[in-house]
């Protein structure tokens, strides 16, 4: 990951002793240290601030069988979106195309889900759909901002590197829900061409693509600070509920580390809450690397 200033996001989920959420922190109310000594916070968005949501939706050729059920999880999502915050709307196969752009117009989300489509050509540029959000889309967009990624995590086609997406990601500002999902290679391979593949091609092949898709995502969850979350395309609405109420009660903190600190390494990250009783889950480390 090539960076030289780079934001480091820290979300916090902060809980009393039985687990409840507990609203109406402000920045005063937080300690964040790295590698035990404490920082100043340079930026810090509230539970109750709305937040700014970037759907992906990998619509290319291997999703055929299970599209519309990723409409239907999709459109649940943005349904429970509360009124002031917002969303757009991007689909990649062979092109990355934007949908609908940042809006609170909660009709024009929903019909806009119900029409997508499946490519009509191979292809799933993955990385350029997620660095284009975080280059482009979400660049100038101030408070809280996450993207909820819908794939089964391999790409075909993109022109961004693997290095490029890393360090957008780590330097962005914006969360990164990947919502992974496995698809069924003979179930698809009848619906395209109407045969089966031979078992020993899914046991072996198609499982060694999905354990190194799965393992990107998890890496780029990781390093923006949001969440990999697989999941059975039958359980997606349950866990775009999981994604909405941690984006409902998440607060963000934000510092810029000693340039010094970018060396690859991983840096332990700490938060504390000035309230008796209070739980704090938040990123615990962070590890980047300054360019040569």
């Amino acid at each position: 990951i090539r960076v030289e200033t780079v934001l480091i996001n820290v979300p916090a989920v902060v809980t009393d002793s039985r687990g409840a959420h507990i609203p109406g922190l402000g920045k005063e109310d937080f300690r964040l240290y790295e590698d035990g000594t404490l920082l100043p916070i340079s930026v810090f968005a509230a539970s109750e601030e709305p937040v700014n949501v970037a759907l992906l939706l990998d619509t290319s050729k291997s999703t055929v069988t299970v599209l519309g059920r990723i409409r239907k999880a999709a459109r649940a999502f943005l349904g429970s979106m509360r009124p002031r915050d917002r969303a757009l709307v991007l689909t990649f196969d062979y092109d990355v195309k934007l949908q609908s752009p940042l809006s609170d117009d909660r009709k024009e989300l929903d019909e806009t889900i119900k029409g997508i489509k499946p490519g009509d050509y191979v292809g799933t540029k993955l990385r350029d759909a997620v660095l284009q959000v975080t280059a482009k889309r979400f660049k100038n967009i101030a408070g809280r901002k996450a993207i909820v990624l819908l794939s089964d995590g391999q790409d075909y086609g993109s022109a961004a590197s693997m290095a490029d997406l890393l360090a957008s990601a780590a330097g962005s500002g914006v969360l990164i829900y990947s919502v992974f999902y496995r698809v069924d290679i003979r179930a698809l391979s009848r619906e395209l061409f109407g045969v089966s593949i031979p078992g020993q091609l899914q046991n072996s092949e198609w499982q060694q693509r999905e354990r190194e898709a799965a393992t990107f995502l998890q890496e780029l969850s990781e390093l923006s600070a949001g969440r990999f979350m697989p999941s059975e395309i039958s359980h997606l609405s349950d866990t775009f509920v999981q994604i909405m109420e941690e984006l409902r009660h998440q607060y963000v903190l934000g510092f810029y580390p000693d340039p010094a600190k970018l060396d690859g390494k991983v840096h332990s990250i700490n938060v504390e809450v000035q309230r008796e009783g209070a739980v704090v889950r938040a990123r615990r480390d962070y590890r980047v690397l300054r360019e040569k």
